[in-house]
């Protein structure tokens, strides 16, 4: 028996092979089937020549591969240098108290954090059911008649909520006012999108809204103001509308518990958002924005809705309504390119709303401002001046000395809010306690701790009377029900058993590569040292967090083949709006702000044209191929044409229909001879880490998908990162946030999101995966991604038609099957193989994207051989039932595809009318006798859904 030796013991432990699901005997047995001998010769025949990197990645420090519990160790160092404080800086973000039930059950659970956007709702009900929730409390609260599914966070909110007015408005006017006192990061974000608009943004004091006269569209107002002050704008709304002006309003939904919500007088639309409701700080975000506005404006209102329809059987059941997505119908003409939402982070935010429900919202928001009150109270005897009159949770404060204030406040662990000179600014919220109250006041004055009974005793409401809020909220009994922990619980694990995630099945999706979230990756996420930080806390209590970030940048430069990265956007879809801004930028630098034009393949994703509307550019759209790829005549054609006005080409690669394309330097080239720009889409990044690169191969600007390449996981519709990497040329024009003293080049362009660093508290995931991955484990992970994805198309070719291919018939990371005429000859639809996986266990591709009538697959490297076997196996089984509709063995009405998905309900049904078997539609593979997911409900359906749309929580009669 040969000895092990001690040094033999000792090798450390290897995350990649926890990464990559297939072995490499299973591996071997793939490219057997492929007829390649290795993995090398497989890439070689996949990836062109031309652009295939020439050396290993540029990983330094990082390049080798790192255990997990060596990363989390180097992590927990650097995240040690960051300074948790206690916070009262406020401008939109708290302190807050994440339930622990919530936090253990819903942040922490990978049958929350790991599901996808809830597009199949069959699989979906108990996220749809929860996002609901978030849906009410945000319109009870605000008084609107309707409300999204979330935005990225309150600035974005604000913008949209801006383009919003303006296309339903009647006014013809391009001004748009914002109050003195908003947010100061939600005025840039307004005035960022407001630029390439030809929207003119101008400022009114809050006081003189009401004698505002001149022409405008629309006003945005903050409620309260960041200073503190609670206005009553009533009879400035009214003047606005009789003006044909239209009222944004940005509230605090804590704040609504007690104040008249802005439905009730006026408000057009109400924006915000609802991280104090039980989400940490986390540096900015991710937190769950909210957009709320009138119901005669649904149809205009950007963003996800979730309503309510009926199920094949006529059982209520959840969906996205109206969910075929703006941007992909209108595409040029689009004005909003929402792609995501924070649905995992307004989960959190509504079971935090049920879980205190009306009465406990309304305990800790008059908490706040009574502790609010006697810190007034006590500092008005103590000497002081405020600036505001009214409030409810906020101070300003005004001082002969802010920056002793500051210095005393920060030798005592607290960060007061910097205004000026001569003002300081105080936010007290949820964990505030009267420990805290007589830390402030000994900062301010150095004095004894008062009585603070005796001072409560003299202190009323600081708001105006005729604003204390009078209408009920939450009154479903969802917000009353789930008090006691062990109801929550169960309700929580009730909703998560309804839902299929990662952590029950491989999630198949073509362009959102749903790849292993390791547990390693997102332990990080809730240390203080990154949940804790508030995202305006000063540069000296945030080195860890910075050195993180920085060290993240440099990876993904060496990644991308980029000379400068910004983790700002925190979304792709906001990726691609700030990419296309930089290049505006450069081309305004050079004195060729002329430029307009983008070219755009016809095969591109909704989001691009979107994106290029948005910055103000025309869309010329050019054409494809029979193979799919982008046609190069045509290409060069148009960039002729329009060369003295070329601005950019915006392409995905691998190109949106999974294939490496032969030409993409070339296009490159074509587009520089023109003098445009090349945005190369990164949705399909997992098939070129470690073996090309975007800016090595012609690429000036690309964004990232965390989400879908770095291991953020989906969430179920968000959080997700789109940071943008670009060019050295490019590298000035990238985000800034100067309202808040975040400059990072004079010369970059204004704030895309309302935190410097966008959703930074997630980025510790992607540091974590790209640490103990390694230059090694990337590229291996890219090329086992390939190889599934070759090996899946392979063996389903033929059973289903694989639509686009490229050298020997071989694919990217992804591939379509094409079921158009399998529909043609039998009426079976890729809905109905979609809704039929369900019976299998298995959530569907992507359905109908690229192409109409397709399957678009992803297996991911995450995903063992035998997963994918089970998969495979399942699609063949589908074929064969398809074959049987074919043979007239099955009707073309009745049979299991257009009976799926089957409820156990369904299935054990006295009445079986069927013209197939029971056992054919539970169990169409024995492997489900052993291991069964029930669908919660039949076939959606999705015309009755539009035609009856409404959202409210479900009905008070099933609580019954």
């Amino acid at each position: 028996m040969t000895r092990t030796s001690l040094t033999q013991l000792e090798a450390r432990d290897d995350f990649i092979s926890r990464h990559i699901g297939p072995s490499d005997t299973e591996q071997q047995a793939m490219l057997s089937k492929l007829g390649y001998a290795s993995r090398a010769a497989l890439i070689d025949a996949v990836v062109p020549a031309n652009i295939r990197n020439k050396s290993k990645l540029a990983l330094g420090e990082f390049f080798n591969p790192m255990p997990e519990q060596e990363a989390l160790a180097k992590l927990k160092a650097i995240a040690s240098k960051n300074k948790v404080m206690k916070s009262v800086i406020g401008q939109g973000y708290y302190n807050t108290f994440t339930p622990t039930v919530v936090l253990r059950n819903i942040f922490e659970n990978p049958a929350w954090y790991t599901a996808y956007t809830p597009y199949q709702p069959e699989i979906s009900q108990g996220r749809l059911e929860a996002i609901l929730n978030f849906q009410q409390v945000v319109t009870d609260l605000t008084g609107m008649g309707i409300a999204n599914s979330s935005m990225l966070d309150e600035g974005t909110a604000a913008a949209e909520g801006m383009t919003l007015i303006q296309r339903v408005g009647k006014s013809a006017s391009n001004v748009f006012y914002v109050a003195d006192d908003v947010l100061p990061q939600t005025r840039e974000i307004v005035e960022t999108r407001a630029k390439p608009l030809g929207v003119e943004v101008r400022t009114v004091a809050a006081s003189e809204v009401e004698n505002l006269n001149e022409a405008c569209f629309g006003v945005l107002l903050q409620y309260p103001g960041v200073n503190g002050e609670v206005r009553d704008y009533r009879a400035a709304v009214e003047k606005l509308h009789a003006a044909g002006a239209m009222v944004i309003v940005a509230a605090d939904l804590l704040a609504l518990t007690l104040l008249t919500p802005p439905g009730e007088w006026g408000a057009d639309v109400v924006v915000g958002n609802s991280q104090r409701f039980g989400v940490p700080l986390g540096f900015g975000g991710p937190h769950a924005g909210y957009l709320a506005t009138r119901d005669e404006f649904k149809r205009s209102m950007p963003g996800r809705l979730v309503g309510v329809t009926i199920d094949a059987q006529g059982n209520k059941a959840y969906r996205l309504a109206l969910q075929t997505r703006e941007q992909h119908i209108r595409r040029e003409k689009a004005t909003s390119n929402i792609c995501t939402a924070q649905v995992l982070l307004a989960v959190m935010a509504s079971m935090y709303a049920v879980y205190h429900g009306p009465k406990g919202l309304e305990r800790i928001a008059t908490r706040v401002h009574r502790l609010t009150s006697i810190l007034a109270s006590q500092l008005v005897k103590s000497g002081y001046t405020l600036a505001n009159s009214t409030w409810f949770d906020t101070l300003t404060i005004k001082t002969d000395s802010a920056d002793q204030l500051h210095a005393t406040a920060e030798g005592k662990g607290v960060n007061l809010r910097r205004i000026d000179a001569s003002h300081v600014g105080v936010s007290l919220d949820e964990t505030t306690t009267r420990e805290d109250l007589a830390l402030l006041l000994s900062i301010f004055d150095g004095a004894a701790t008062p009585d603070m009974d005796a001072l409560d005793a003299d202190v009323d409401d600081a708001f105006p009377s005729d604003l204390a809020r009078t209408s009920a909220y939450m009154t479903h009994p969802t917000f009353s029900r789930y008090h006691a922990e062990h109801e929550m619980l169960r309700y929580l694990r009730s909703l998560a058993d309804k839902d299929l995630a990662l952590d029950r099945t491989m999630i198949p999706l073509g362009s959102c590569t749903m790849k292993l979230n390791a547990t390693s990756e997102m332990i990080p996420v809730t240390w203080p040292e990154f949940s804790s930080i508030h995202p305006f806390a000063p540069d000296s209590q945030t080195v860890g967090y910075r050195e993180m970030i920085g060290q993240l940048e440099a990876m993904l430069c060496a990644v991308t083949g980029y000379a400068a990265i910004s983790l700002q956007p925190n979304a792709g879809s906001q990726g691609e709006y700030a990419g296309l801004l930089v290049i505006q930028a450069y081309h305004q630098s050079r004195g060729e702000g002329h430029r307009n034009i983008c070219l755009i393949p016809s095969s591109a994703h909704g989001t691009n044209p979107a994106s290029a509307n948005m910055v103000g550019m025309k869309v010329v759209v050019t054409a494809c191929d029979d193979n799919g790829n982008v046609d190069l005549d045509d290409l060069k054609a148009k960039a002729e044409l329009h060369s003295k006005n070329l601005a950019c080409v915006m392409v995905t690669y691998p190109s949106t229909h999974g294939v490496f394309e032969e030409g993409i330097q070339e296009l490159c080239e074509v587009i520089h001879a023109h003098g445009g720009q090349v945005y190369i889409d990164g949705a399909n990044m997992n098939a070129l880490v470690g073996v090309a690169a975007p800016g090595s191969f012609g690429g000036d600007v690309s964004h990232l998908n965390l989400h879908k390449t770095f291991c953020i996981p989906h969430g179920g519709g968000g959080p997700g990162v789109g940071p943008i990497g670009v060019g050295a040329h490019l590298a000035k024009f990238l985000p800034n946030q100067r309202s808040t003293g975040y400059t990072r080049d004079e010369a970059g362009i204004g704030a895309v999101s309302a935190a410097p660093y966008g959703s930074a508290s997630i980025l510790p995931i992607s540091w974590m995966y790209i640490a103990m991955m390694g230059g090694e484990g990337l590229t291996e992970a890219t090329e086992v991604a390939i190889l599934s994805a070759n090996y899946i198309a392979r063996r389903l070719a033929p059973h289903y038609p694989v639509l686009y291919t490229g050298h020997d018939g071989l694919v990217a990371h992804e591939c379509i099957l094409d079921l158009r005429p399998l529909q043609d000859a039998t009426g079976i639809s890729n809905e109905d193989v979609a809704k039929r996986l369900m019976d299998f266990g298995f959530h569907a591709p992507t359905m109908s994207f690229p192409v109409p009538g397709t399957l678009m697959i992803e297996p991911t490297e995450s995903e063992s051989k035998a997963e994918i076997d089970r998969f495979i196996d399942a699609m063949i089984a589908i074929h064969a039932e398809i074959v049987k509709v074919e043979r007239g063995e099955y009707d073309r009405m009745d049979n299991p595809l257009k009976g799926a998905p089957h409820t156990a309900e369904v299935v054990m049904a006295d009445d079986w009318q069927h013209q197939y078997t029971r056992e054919a539609a539970a169990f169409p593979v024995a492997s489900l006798r052993k291991q069964k997911y029930w669908p919660p409900v039949g076939r959606a359906d999705n015309v009755y859904g539009d035609r009856n749309l409404f959202c409210g929580c479900a009905p008070i009669s099933d609580y019954e």
